[in-house]
């Protein structure tokens, strides 16, 4: 059998001895084509591996180069970011990007990447879904020699390109610092599976300060919320504002989360930083205008978008095939603001 990117209806017409031009209604279900040619065009063309090719003379002129960008939304901070990033350099070098938005779902994810698929990008930049726990789907870019890279949000056991910070010890960095102010009984808030890496590495370097520092490791202080939400983080810090033995700190690993744990604070008449000091994560504009401005740990998502797009036209323009690599930004560091500043 032909490989996807060699079948054309002209391989079809020859094989069923019949026009080109039949073979493109029938594909189309075209009107004019009985439905017993249609049915076996189409048995033929999957059969063969035929994919209908929607840049294809696009493509071959060399007029229109795409690169595919799959990411659970648009609307986060540092998800928008990423985007102008990878858009920068893409488009020095004459690419298009197109954007979709799987907003968290792992169904919707893996009918996306079919989309890319069919609509021959020349690689693929994805932040996974939070639902995914599963990176088969991306399989079929490996196997056509599409270059794929994971931004963020990276599967484990999944042998590609990754741009990443490093997740364990920006979560060890945010903890040590509510340590550094006082926080003996430290709360986190964690989210997803533990297929995908970053929020579990986060929590791993929460965790590892605590251990270092002798302090209380309790599971009641550690909540798991469904989606980076505010009304996630409400719910999570209701709940842990309403123990007996209430948290003196919380490590968001999200700036919206954070901003949700100060306003339920204060809903719930408890101070912040005095009784309860908030650290989040991203330094998303919202972090400067919350009162009082939120403590957070940097992320360099231009930085990243950048370094994917990169990695995806230098793998285009070899000639032989690179060795699989990750880049990892280790400069995170602490923005220390009112939310958490006691000493």
């Amino acid at each position: 059998m032909k490989d996807y990117n060699e079948v054309t209806i002209y391989d079809i017409a020859e094989k069923l001895n019949l026009a080109t031009s039949t073979i493109s209604r029938a594909l189309k279900d075209h009107h004019t084509i009985s439905k017993k040619t249609i049915a076996k065009v189409k048995k033929t063309a999957q059969e063969m591996g035929y994919r209908p090719n929607n840049l294809a003379a696009s493509l071959r002129s060399k007029k229109s180069k795409a690169i595919g960008v799959l990411l659970p939304t648009i609307t986060q901070p540092f998800l928008s970011s990423l985007i102008s990033g990878i858009e920068i350099a893409a488009r020095k070098a004459g690419y298009s990007v197109i954007i979709m938005q799987s907003h968290d779902k792992h169904k919707d994810e893996v009918d996306l990447t079919k989309l890319l698929y069919d609509h021959r990008v020349s690689g693929v930049i994805c932040s996974l879904a939070m639902e995914t726990e599963d990176a088969a789907h991306f399989q079929l870019f490996k196997e056509s020699a599409i270059p794929l890279v994971f931004v963020d949000r990276v599967p484990k056991g999944f042998n590609t390109y990754r741009v990443v910070i490093d997740n364990y010890i920006a979560g060890y960095k945010a903890t040590k610092h509510l340590i550094a102010q006082g926080c003996k009984h430290i709360a986190h808030l964690t989210i997803g599976s533990e297929f995908g890496t970053i929020y579990h590495e986060r929590k791993r370097g929460y965790l590892d300060a605590l251990k270092e520092h002798n302090l209380e490791v309790d599971d009641k202080y550690v909540i798991r919320v469904k989606e980076i939400t505010y009304d996630e983080g409400a719910r999570a810090v209701k709940k842990l504002l309403s123990l007996k033995n209430k948290p003196d700190g919380i490590f968001a690993p999200g700036d919206i989360l954070g901003v949700s744990a100060i306003q339920t604070a204060k809903k719930m008449g408890v101070k912040v930083p005095e009784e309860l000091a908030v650290i989040g994560f991203n330094d998303d504009p919202i972090s400067r205008i919350i009162d009082p401005n939120l403590s957070t740990i940097t992320h360099p998502a231009e930085k990243m978008g950048q370094a994917a797009a990169e990695i995806i036209l230098n793998s285009l323009k070899s000639k032989t095939k690179d060795d699989i690599r990750e880049i990892a930004f280790l400069n995170t560091e602490v923005i220390e603001r009112e939310s958490s500043k006691r000493n």
